[in-house]
C-alpha cells in the first residue's frame, strides 16, 4: 500500500531528523556535537532492540512478513543495513565539520599522525607507563580461545604475522584507571582518544610478533531478552535474564576503516557474522565521550541558553497541593513547569494523618529519587503503600529490582507487571479518610517520575480530585494485584482491553459527524504509530472527510497526502531541544470535543499488549490550554518537519509567517507567567502591608 511504511524503515528517518540537528547551523555548536552522540546512541539501541529482535524472527519463520509492507524479516534486515550504510556519509561530515569549527574554541581532537614531536614523546611514554601495564592482550590460537566481546565496548584488533595461518591479536580498550581522552593541553580541550593510541601502539604489546594490519572494532549484541518466567520468584527471574543478555549474540560488528579480508574473514567466523553486518566508519566508533566538552567551555554562545523549569501559575506555594488539587484539577508541562508540585503532593501524602493509601506505578526513576523516599517516608509512617514497579522497562531492569529492594525494605508491598505484559501506565491514587468519608486524589503522567527526565522531556501530568476517575485507577490497582485486566471503565482509557477499542469508537464518531456534514477533527500527538488497526480507521476517516493533524516525533506507518488514502492527513515530527514525548489525543470540534492524555503511543504494543492509562481533560481551562499546545505545535516552522507524499520529512520554508520555535514559545511562556505571578504576589504583599494599620506607641 502506498500509504502505509515499514515501522523499521520509518524509525531510521526519525534518527536522521536527530542527525540533522548534528548539521544544522542554528543549533549551538557544543549541542551539535551532543546531538551526533544522540544518533549514535540511538542507532545503538535500534540495533540491540529492533534489529535484534528480526533477526530472532528470522531464525524462526523466515516467511513471516509485517502488516504494513509484507516484507519478510531478511527483506527488513537488507533494507536496514542498506538505509544504515547511506545515513554514514552524513554521520562522518557531522561529526568532521563540527569538530573542525571548534578549533576557534580551541577544541581538537588531534590524530597521532598530527602531533608535534614532543607530544609524540609524550603520547608514547604515556603509553608504556599509564595503559600498556593494564591492558591484556590475547593472541588467539589453539591455546588461547577467541574472547568474548562486550557489548559496545572498543577493541583493538590486529593481524599478525603468520606463514601458516592468519593469526589475531585483540586488546581491550576500556580500563576503569585511565581515561578515555587524553589531554594534550592543561584544560583537555586537545586531545587523542586511547583507542587510538592503543593502536598506533600495538606493536609494543604484541612485541614477539609483526603486526601487519590494525583496526579498532565494537560489536553490538543483541538485547531481546525473553521475559517468560521459568521460576517462582521473578526478581530473581530478571537478575539472571539481565546476566544472560550480556552473553547474547552479536548483530553489528563496527571497524573505524578497512581491514584484511583474512582477519576480518576469521574475526567474522568467530562472532557468527556475515559480512553484511559489517559497518565501516572513517570517525570514532563510540561518540559517547562528545557529552564531556559540554562542560568545558563557559563560553554561552557554544550551548543553548540555559533554561529552567518553573513553577507552575495554577499552583501555590504556600497551600497544601491536596487542598488545590481538591478544588480543581491541575496540570504540569514539562520541562516548562517544574516537577516539584508533583514531589509535594507525594510528600504531603506521606506525612498526612489522613491518608490511608498511595498506589503507584513505577517505570523509569532518577538515579537519586525523591519519588522512592516519600514512598519509602510514607510507608515507615505506617500508610498502605502499594508499588507497582515494572522489572522489564528495557535498559532500566537493574535499577528497577535495586529499588524494588529498597521500597520493599521500607515497608511498600511491591508487585510486578502482569505476566506477558509490562506495565507502562503513569498512574498514582492516594485515598485518604476524613470525616465525611473517603476521598481520592489521582495523578495521570504521560511521563515517568523521574526528576532528570522532567527537564529533558516535554510531558504532562494531570492531577484530579474526581470520583470516576479515582474509582477506574483503583479497578486499574486492582487488576494490577490479582492479574487481570480492566473490562469496563467510567472515564479512563485503560489498555489492553479498554483503550484501543475506545480510540477506534472515538475515530467513528468523527466518521459519521462528517458523513453528516458536521466539522470532524482528529488531533494526535504521540511518539509513534504502528498499530495497523488504528491506521486503518484513521485512513476510514480522512476519506470520509475528517481533517486529521498528527504530531509523531518519531515512527509513523502512516504516510500523509496520498491520494484516495490520506489527502486529509498531515503529519509532522518535531525534533529540537527536548525530547518531545507527550501523547495527547483530540477527537471533535466545540462542545463534543475529547481530549486525553497518556503514556500510551499508537503501537499494538501500548494499545493491546500492555497495561495503559489516558485521562480525560475536563476541565473547559485546561482543554482550552491543551488545544492552545496543539495549536503551537503545528504552527512550529523551525523544527517541524512535514511529512510528504512520498513519505520524506523536510522542513517548510515560511516567508509569511514569523518562525515559531514551539519549545522555545512553550518556555518563554512559562518564563512570563513565572514573573507575572511573582509580580503580583509583591504587589499584594505591599497591598497588605499598606493596608495594615499601624500600632500606636502609648505612652507611660
Amino acid at each position: 500500500m502506498d500509504y502505509l511504511e515499514n515501522r523499521e524503515l520509518s524509525w531510521l528517518k526519525f534518527n536522521k531528523r536527530v542527525l540533522e540537528e548534528a548539521l544544522d547551523k542554528d543549533v549551538p555548536l557544543l549541542d551539535r556535537v551532543t546531538f551526533s552522540s544522540i544518533f549514535q546512541s540511538n542507532l545503538d539501541e535500534f540495533f540491540m532492540v529492533r534489529v535484534g529482535s528480526i533477526t530472532d524472527e528470522a531464525s524462526i519463520d523466515k516467511n513471516k512478513r509485517e502488516n504494513k509492507t509484507n516484507m519478510t524479516p531478511s527483506q527488513q534486515l537488507d533494507a536496514v543495513f542498506t538505509a544504515v550504510r547511506r545515513l554514514q556519509p552524513d554521520v562522518e561530515k557531522a561529526y568532521i565539520q563540527n569538530m573542525s569549527e571548534l578549533k576557534k574554541y580551541g577544541f581538537e581532537h588531534v590524530s597521532l599522525r598530527d602531533t608535534t614531536e614532543e607530544e609524540k614523546k609524550f603520547l608514547e611514554l604515556y603509553f608504556k607507563r599509564e595503559v600498556k601495564p593494564l591492558i591484556s592482550p590475547v593472541v588467539v590460537d589453539k591455546e588461547h580461545p577467541f574472547p568474548f566481546l562486550k557489548n559496545k565496548e572498543l577493541y583493538v584488533a590486529v593481524q599478525l604475522y603468520s606463514k601458516k595461518n592468519v593469526k589475531v591479536g585483540i586488546i581491550p580498550v576500556r580500563h576503569e584507571h585511565f581515561e578515555r581522552m587524553i589531554p594534550l593541553d592543561s584544560e583537555g580541550k586537545r586531545f587523542v582518544l586511547t583507542e587510538e593510541l592503543i593502536l598506533e601502539y600495538a606493536g609494543l604489546v604484541f612485541k614477539n610478533f609483526k603486526v601487519i594490519d590494525r583496526t579498532i572494532m565494537r560489536v553490538t549484541r543483541n538485547a531481546d531478552i525473553d521475559y517468560s518466567p521459568n521460576c517462582d520468584d521473578f526478581r530473581e527471574f530478571m537478575v539472571e535474564a539481565v546476566r544472560k543478555r550480556r552473553k547474547l549474540a552479536p548483530v553489528r560488528l563496527e571497524l573505524s576503516g578497512e581491514f584484511s579480508r583474512a582477519a576480518l574473514d576469521y574475526i567474522c567466523k568467530k562472532l557468527e557474522l556475515k559480512n553484511e553486518r559489517v559497518f565501516y566508519s572513517r570517525i570514532p566508533l563510540d561518540l559517547s565521550y562528545l557529552f564531556e566538552l559540554q562542560g568545558m567551555s563557559d563560553d554561552k554562545s557554544l550551548r543553548y541558553e540555559k533554561r529552567e523549569p518553573q513553577c507552575s501559575v495554577s499552583v501555590a506555594e504556600n497551600r497544601s497541593m491536596i487542598s488545590q488539587i481538591k478544588s480543581r484539577d491541575i496540570l504540569l508541562s514539562y520541562p516548562y513547569e517544574s516537577i516539584e508540585p508533583f514531589i509535594r503532593l507525594l510528600r504531603e501524602a506521606a506525612d498526612d494523618s489522613k491518608v490511608t493509601s498511595i498506589k503507584i506505578t513505577l517505570y523509569r526513576l532518577a538515579r537519586n529519587s525523591k519519588v522512592i523516599d516519600a514512598l519509602c517516608r510514607a510507608a515507615e509512617n505506617g500508610k498502605e503503600v502499594l508499588v507497582m514497579i515494572e522489572l522489564r522497562a528495557r535498559f532500566d531492569e537493574e535499577n528497577n529490582i535495586e529499588w524494588s529492594k529498597m521500597l520493599q525494605n521500607a515497608g511498600c508491598n511491591v508487585i510486578y507487571g502482569p505476566k506477558g505484559y509490562k506495565a507502562h501506565s503513569k498512574l498514582l491514587l492516594i485515598t485518604r479518610k476524613t470525616d465525611s468519608g473517603f476521598e481520592y486524589i489521582t495523578q495521570v503522567g504521560t511521563g515517568n517520575y523521574n526528576e532528570k527526565t522532567a527537564t529533558l522531556y516535554t510531558d504532562l501530568t494531570l492531577m484530579t480530585a474526581d470520583a470516576e476517575i479515582a474509582e477506574d485507577a483503583e479497578n486499574v490497582f486492582y487488576g494490577l494485584t490479582t492479574g487481570t485486566f480492566v473490562e469496563n471503565t467510567n472515564k479512563l482509557l485503560v489498555a489492553p482491553l479498554c483503550l484501543q477499542n475506545k480510540i477506534i469508537e472515538m475515530i467513528d464518531d468523527e466518521i459519521t459527524a462528517a458523513k453528516n456534514g458536521e466539522e470532524a477533527y482528529i488531533g494526535v500527538k504521540i511518539n509513534s504509530l504502528t498499530d495497523k488497526q488504528i491506521i486503518d480507521k484513521l485512513v476510514e476517516a480522512s476519506c470520509a472527510g475528517v481533517k486529521i493533524e498528527l504530531v509523531v516525533r518519531g515512527i509513523c506507518c502512516l504516510v500523509a497526502g496520498v491520494k484516495g488514502y490520506t489527502e486529509n492527513v498531515t503529519v509532522k515530527s518535531i525534533v529540537g531541544r527536548f525530547l518531545e514525548h507527550s501523547r495527547i489525543y483530540i477527537f471533535g470540534t466545540s462542545q463534543r470535543q475529547k481530549i486525553y492524555i497518556s503514556s500510551a503511543d499508537f503501537m499494538t504494543r501500548n494499545t493491546i499488549k500492555r497495561v495503559e492509562v489516558a485521562a480525560p481533560v475536563l476541565s473547559d481551562k485546561l482543554k482550552k490550554r491543551i488545544c492552545n499546545m496543539f495549536e503551537v505545535l503545528m504552527a512550529d516552522n523551525v523544527k517541524a518537519r512535514i511529512m510528504g507524499k512520498n513519505g520524506r520529512y523536510s522542513k517548510k520554508k515560511d516567508d509569511v509567517c514569523e518562525p515559531l520555535n514551539a519549545q522555545e514559545y512553550f518556555y518563554d511562556e512559562a518564563y512570563k507567567n513565572a514573573r507575572a505571578k511573582a509580580e503580583r504576589k509583591v504587589k499584594n504583599a505591599a497591598r497588605k502591608k499598606k493596608s495594615t494599620p499601624k500600632t500606636k506607641k502609648v505612652k507611660k
